[in-house]
């Protein structure tokens, strides 16, 4: 329920703050005080688009907020907790609109998208606007309408389950299709393709050492004469007879021991010089091993630099770093044991789906049941909600018309089409053919007045749907708001009516009153709840365009009647 309302620097809005009470609120004034100034500022709290015209004129920014109660409404409360946004039962909706048209939104203090703001609004208010009626003429809006009516959330939520699992079921055999869809041809393509790699060895490590193996080749004697040279220097004694480099280490390590004790520097070096010693003799045995290594022939060479050349070729063959060929390899063995393996798993998947659309097909004949029977209940309802607004004889007819060959879809095979006759005698047809602007507009409300659940968790808002009405069909169509705004609880709803008609601002709990004025050359809006006895003008004035004792009067009455 709405609570609160808080407008700054909006259109012609300077400053505006309201208190909304439970119960039905009428909106009155004269024609264009600025009353649907406050359905567009809630409007823009409820995710509507902005822009900078909205922005008063020598304002930075607008800045609207708006104040709910959620205690009663448990689907905008599972909202708030599932985005961590909930607060004390309570929920605070911001939005700031600066000069240069950029926007922001806040819910309970914490920065939203406009998606998310729209989303909760959608569970806090239902506005109705003078076009609002033309949504029910799109034959999509029609079967929403009687769902969201209905009691049978349960058959809805089968129909989507067994519709998701046959959209699961139909998508993995597309995919299957798609990947292993092989002709003749192209498999033996693939086996030709793979042959030629299965006969190297692909891993990365073979390849390296490979490509290791190729550059000592390449490198050849002169490898080998490095080698040799690097030993000769280390061994203790050399074919020539001489010393290496060893030996010298270690006769300068002999001498220098017996004098060690003598100074720490003399002992440091002995100890260097025996590390010294060790990694020369290791190093000279892993020069030994590795010359005995050394291969120089030229038919090795020759044949290390082919296997190179050949696995370079089927790299650039198949866009891929040579590392990358044993991926290669294995998806094109993966996908030809596919082909050869798939028949089974496709003919497995095409008979889960069959099994699938059966059970989907239950599920929708279900639900069509249970859409026929409250549609016929609304229809009911409605035809005769007409006759109190003035179409006494007409008849509404909410038709739900059943496809068994209508391809699966998440709401079911049916299909929801209102035909009305606005007159009597006259056979019903198409909704948007039928009824005129002011029809469309009554049938409208008593639609609303028959699909409600008697919730008290949404606010519902009228913008002057009762225009090019009067006399009865006015009365009536201020006792059917008012019944809106009752619930079948114990906690009273919440309707807001924006009217120019005294018929329909009378039926209400409270009346709210809308003037506009000028203020330094400036137009100013302000709002007054109104007491018993401004009310009773308010009305007069409404009733005749001035306000005498006979108006009063006549205000009066309407007011206790």
């Amino acid at each position: 329920m709405l609570n609160h309302l808080q407008i700054r620097n909006f259109a012609i809005v300077p400053s505006l703050d309201l208190e909304f009470r439970d119960g039905f609120t009428a909106i009155t004034g004269e024609t264009g005080a600025g009353k649907s100034i406050l359905v567009d500022a809630l409007g823009l709290l409820l995710g509507e688009r902005s822009d900078a015209t909205w922005v008063r004129p020598g304002a930075e920014r607008a800045e609207l907020v708006a104040e709910f109660s959620v205690d009663n409404n448990p689907e905008a409360r599972s909202w708030l907790d599932e985005y961590e946004l909930s607060l004390d039962g309570n929920c605070m909706l911001r939005r700031t609109i600066n000069a240069n048209g950029r926007s922001r939104a806040f819910i309970n203090g914490s920065p939203v998208t406009v998606a998310q703001m729209q989303s909760l609004g959608d569970l806090l208010v239902e506005i109705h606007g003078q076009n609002e009626h033309m949504r029910l003429t799109r034959a999509s809006e029609q079967l929403k309408l009687l769902d969201n009516s209905g009691d049978y959330a349960d058959a809805l939520n089968n129909v989507r389950e067994m519709h998701s699992e046959w959209r699961r079921l139909s998508e993995e055999l597309e995919n299957l299709n798609r990947e292993t869809s092989v002709s003749a041809g192209d498999l033996e393509f693939l086996n030709f393709q793979l042959a030629e790699l299965q006969q190297y060895d692909l891993e990365p490590d073979a390849i390296m050492a490979l490509q290791t193996e190729h550059d000592r080749l390449a490198a050849g004697e002169s490898l080998l004469e490095t080698l040799s040279g690097s030993i000769e220097l280390l061994e203790p004694e050399s074919a020539t007879g001489q010393s290496g480099i060893n030996a010298d280490i270690h006769s300068a390590l002999s001498r220098l021991q017996t004098f060690s004790s003598l100074d720490t520097d003399i002992a440091e070096a002995c100890k260097m010089l025996d590390e010294a010693a060790v990694n020369c003799g290791e190093a000279l045995n892993s020069l030994q091993v590795a010359r005995e290594r050394v291969n120089i022939s030229p038919a090795r060479y020759e044949s290390v630099a082919s296997t190179l050349s050949q696995l370079n070729d089927l790299a650039r063959k198949h866009h891929v770093p040579m590392d990358g060929l044993k991926a290669v390899m294995e998806t094109l063995a993966l996908r030809i044991e596919r082909a050869g393996s798939s028949e089974q798993r496709r003919q497995q998947l095409q008979a889960a789906l069959d099994k699938q659309m059966s059970v989907y097909r239950n599920a929708t004949n279900d639900l069509h049941l249970k859409r026929t029977q409250h549609a016929s209940k609304v229809s009911k309802t409605v035809t005769k909600l007409m006759a109190e607004l003035g179409m006494a004889g007409g008849q509404f007819d909410l038709a739900v018309t059943f496809n068994a060959d209508a391809p699966p879809s998440s709401h079911g095979d049916d299909r929801a089409e209102i035909r009305i006759s606005a007159n009597p005698g006259l056979p019903p047809g198409p909704l948007n053919k039928i009824a005129s602007g002011g029809e469309l507009s009554r049938i409208s409300l008593a639609i609303k007045v028959a699909t409600t659940r008697g919730s008290d968790s949404v606010t519902q808002i009228f913008d002057e749907v009762d225009a090019g009405i009067g006399g009865e069909t006015a009365n009536a169509v201020g006792k059917l708001i008012q019944r809106l705004a009752k619930t079948k609880s114990k906690v009273s709803g919440q309707a807001l009516c924006v009217t120019h008609l005294a018929q329909v601002a009378v039926c209400a709990t409270q009346q709210l009153r809308v003037r506009k004025s000028s203020e330094k050359e400036a137009a100013v809006v302000t709002t007054h709840l109104l007491g018993e006895d401004e009310r009773i003008d308010e009305i007069a004035r409404m009733m005749s365009g001035t306000i005498s004792d006979q108006s009063r009067a006549h205000a009066r009455e309407l007011l206790e009647s």
